[in-house]
């Protein structure tokens, strides 16, 4: 499309994910899941964009090398239910 690219905005919106992760890594040490210790809709909403991130960018060390994100992470990307649709 020829459109200028401007690496400044780039560069801003990289740091802002990583923002976010560090405060879900705060909260994944108080409980198992963001809203408790038990799978609430809030975590289900992650699976799709974060199963991207992780899988087809270079950005999954972002969620891996988090302990409580990557355990977090762990956790609800290898349930059965996501599996089926992640295989669709």
């Amino acid at each position: 499309m020829n459109i200028k690219q401007d690496k400044v905005v780039f560069k801003q919106n990289e740091e802002k994910p990583s923002k976010v992760l560090d405060i879900y890594e705060k909260r994944l040490g108080e409980a198992w899941f963001l809203v408790s210790d038990e799978f609430y809709l809030a975590d289900l909403s992650h699976l799709p964009n974060t199963q991207y991130l992780v899988s087809d960018t270079n950005k999954g060390n972002s969620f891996t090398s988090r302990e409580n994100v990557g355990r977090w992470w762990d956790e609800i990307s290898s349930r059965d239910s996501w599996k089926k649709v992640d295989d669709l």
